[in-house]
């Protein structure tokens, strides 16, 4: 009896030892390396709809604009689907980091400030913070915005822009608006005596209008545009970096230009 609870002791014994073994990863081998995470197959890319040419709704209420051409052609060359999603300008940055939106892309600066927030691509465009007067304006200069009403939107680049000039401390009031457009429209009635504004929007708006508003040479500075998402996402930053590489490279971001602003102005 001692003899056979023996045999049966050291044949249990014999089978816990095999299945153990094979559990274990073969002699020579580690673990499988983590799997890289998966392209998305979409991105939201937050946007004002009212800074044209950059993103603006045309008479048929489509959202249109030269960066969502440049947007839209970047998403082709990475084989995503790309969805445009207006947001309040001022509160862009929580838009992105609350993850409501996954990039801006709509003109907006390039600063020191905001790149504590936000991841941005190399530049893509210059641009300048330039004065809009009406036409019959006494305003030739800077300087003689001194006790003016002037307009500006609000989280804009050219609060800061204005605020650091030292001609800001002479302003009558710095008047902000949630949108170019309703500043326009208050100077053009006589409510503003000038308007601080991207050169992009402004000249798009000045030619729509010849005659009736000048754009004067003083300005408040010179800026970059580039395309900005959430600091950790490198992953998506770099993709949209390759494809904006690309698009310089072959032609289409300066064939994009050419058919918004009749010039490739492409940086």
């Amino acid at each position: 009896m001692k003899k056979f609870s023996s045999l049966l002791m050291l044949s249990l014994t014999a089978a816990a030892l095999v299945t153990g073994c094979g559990k274990n990863e073969p002699a020579g081998q580690s673990a499988a390396a983590p799997a890289a995470p998966a392209a998305p197959a979409k991105i939201v890319i937050g946007l004002d709809d009212n800074f044209p040419p950059m993103g603006f709704r045309n008479d048929k209420n489509e959202l249109v604009g030269f960066d969502i051409d440049l947007a839209k052609e970047a998403a082709k060359r990475l084989g995503i689907e790309v969805e445009f999603k207006p947001i309040d300008w001022s509160a862009k940055e929580a838009e992105l980091n609350g993850k409501r939106v996954d990039a801006l892309w709509n003109g907006l600066t390039i600063t020191e400030e905001r790149r504590k927030n936000i991841g941005f691509t190399s530049a893509y465009m210059e641009n300048h913070q330039i004065i809009v007067v009406p036409a019959s304006s006494a305003v030739k200069a800077k300087a003689d915005l001194a006790g003016k009403v002037v307009g500006i939107q609000d989280g804009s680049s050219a609060v800061d822009a204005v605020q650091k000039d030292p001609v800001a401390g002479s302003f009558k009031e710095l008047k902000k608006f949630g949108d170019n457009v309703t500043a326009l429209m208050d100077l053009t009635t006589g409510r503003l005596d000038a308007v601080v504004l991207d050169e992009v929007v402004g000249r798009y708006y000045t030619a729509k209008k010849p005659g009736e508003y000048v754009v004067l040479d003083d300005h408040f500075g010179t800026e970059e545009y580039g395309v900005g998402t959430r600091k950790d996402d490198t992953e998506l930053l770099g993709k949209l970096q390759k494809a904006m590489d690309d698009m310089k490279a072959d032609g289409s971001a300066a064939r994009i230009s050419t058919e918004w602003f009749g010039k490739d102005i492409i940086k």
